[in-house]
């Protein structure tokens, strides 16, 4: 099993920043390729960013390429999402998850584990 506690969300004006974290513990988070979904309100969750392993191979969504940038640190067992020129349409809830790199393709098509998110609001 995997634990993850997403951080970092908040109130922001548009063409703000935040960076969200997701702090992984249980097993070994190097093994593990991480991404980023968020969910909006009477909207289905979506995918936003993913990366690998390794940190070597990055991942996104067109709604997000550009703007936002997903990096991990594999000694602090921590993902982050940088958010950059935020619009009002990114307001949802950031959710972070994870899936066993040997176990899936590139970029991953399912994750097994996930946190219970964090709420980003992006004010006009």
């Amino acid at each position: 099993q995997v634990q993850l506690v997403e951080s970092g969300g908040g109130l922001v004006q548009a063409g703000g920043s935040l960076r969200l974290s997701c702090a992984a513990s249980g097993r070994t988070f190097s093994n593990y390729a991480m991404g980023w979904f968020r969910q909006a309100p009477g909207k289905e969750r979506e995918f936003a960013a993913a990366i690998s392993w390794s940190g070597g191979s990055t991942y996104y969504a067109d709604s997000v390429k550009g703007r936002f940038t997903i990096s991990r640190n594999n000694a602090k067992n921590t993902v982050y999402l940088q958010m950059n020129s935020l619009k009002p349409e990114d307001t949802a809830v950031y959710y972070c998850a994870a899936v066993l790199a040997y176990e899936s393709s590139w970029p991953p098509r399912r994750y097994d584990y996930w946190g219970r998110g964090t709420q980003v609001t992006v004010s006009s």
